[in-house]
């Protein structure tokens, strides 16, 4: 990888594409939510499941683009982290005061998922100044804004071991970040081999009550996702467009297959709990790696030609990203009173839907040299 930036359009397609799925993910909350084993359930699931690789695929970007670093590590922070604080702090306000006027004054939600006592004008004033300690479920897309500012604090650091790191040195880390996304399934099984856990704790490798940091933490996260992509795009694999897919089909479908049933069966034998369904779920296991890494190449050897289209979409993604949730609310609440249409339907008709109007709210933000601080 050069010093010098070099425009590469797959990376707008990638961060279009990526956004999209975050949005049929979420389009997918209300009817995965319901645990009933109906149609409509499998078929969230299927969704959810299917566009999983979406957040990973951000995080490969940002290895792309912030590597190498060619600032000193206080610009760098005041630059990247400075850009990420003014949005976090506008949408943890916007967000939770939009939920409570759609809510109370516009429309009461036909989800599951929303119970009314917490959009209270007491409880939208709570969501708002704890914003300091984490997200809340008005503004669930934020959680990758606190997790991107982590990234953020270490990326200097990092790419000061990148810029004299071997490729063999790169793959050691890579090798251990592999174990970590073994490490919940590993988890999940111990137990059934005889592990009785430390002081009511399921932890291993050094987890328990007082230590979270467990053997494999430090190489843990999204941190191997952008490694990862650097490495993928400094040491490119010499395939050719067809045998990349070859390859990458089946890898994407045995991770999407491990994903899909291992949630079903999961809902199977913990019913409704989201704690233990997540697991097959997490962006940080196998499963999902595997399709990341799939759809990932794949779209490096597509041959995207520059387009003005495609990096006007691709640069209002943040904003997209930022704005949709409170969107997708509204547009399921309205596609859940339809009962004719078929849930996949509904759920692709939302993400449409809100990237199309999320997309107009980017622009409109865009537009006025004060407001555009919170969309970029």
């Amino acid at each position: 990888m050069t010093t010098k930036k070099t425009y590469l359009p797959w990376i707008d397609f990638l961060r279009i594409l990526a956004c999209f799925m975050v949005l049929i993910s979420h389009s997918c909350d209300a009817f995965v939510g319901t645990f009933d084993n109906s149609s409509a359930f499998h078929q969230g699931v299927f969704w959810g499941s299917i566009v999983r690789a979406c957040v990973p695929l951000f995080a490969m970007m940002s290895g792309i683009l912030l590597f190498p670093v060619q600032t000193d590590v206080a610009t760098f922070y005041k630059k990247r982290i400075g850009r990420i604080l003014i949005p976090l702090i506008f949408w943890s306000i916007a967000l939770p005061i939009a939920f409570f006027v759609y809510l109370n004054f516009i429309k009461s939600s036909s989800s599951a998922l929303i119970d009314m006592n917490n959009f209270t004008a007491q409880a939208t004033g709570i969501k708002i100044y704890t914003a300091i300690f984490n997200f809340n479920y008005d503004t669930t897309p934020l959680w990758y804004m606190y997790m991107l500012i982590g990234l953020y604090l270490i990326i200097p650091i990092i790419g000061s071991w990148l810029n004299q790191a071997s490729k063999k040195d790169i793959l050691y880390f890579l090798s251990f970040w592999g174990i970590t996304l073994l490490a919940p399934y590993i988890k999940m099984a111990a137990p059934s081999l005889g592990y009785l856990g430390n002081y009511g704790q399921q932890g291993i490798w050094g987890v328990c009550n007082w230590n979270e940091f467990g053997t494999f933490y430090y190489f843990s996260g999204f941190l191997g996702y952008i490694i990862l992509a650097y490495y993928l795009v400094k040491y490119p694999i010499q395939w050719s467009l067809i045998k990349t897919i070859l390859v990458a089909t089946p890898l994407f479908a045995i991770g999407f297959i491990i994903t899909f049933s291992g949630f079903l069966i999961t809902q199977k034998y913990y019913p409704g709990n989201y704690a233990n369904l997540e697991i097959v779920w997490y962006f940080c296991n196998i499963n999902v790696a595997m399709m990341t890494v799939a759809v990932f190449l794949v779209v490096q050897k597509l041959n995207i030609r520059e387009s003005k289209w495609i990096k006007n979409i691709s640069g209002a993604t943040f904003g997209i990203y930022l704005c949709h949730f409170i969107i997708v609310q509204a547009l399921t609440d309205t596609f859940l009173t339809i009962t004719s249409l078929p849930a996949s339907l509904k759920i692709l008709s939302i993400a449409l839907l809100s990237f199309g109007l999320s997309y107009l709210v980017t622009k409109l933000f865009d537009s006025n040299s004060i407001t555009r601080r919170f969309i970029r």
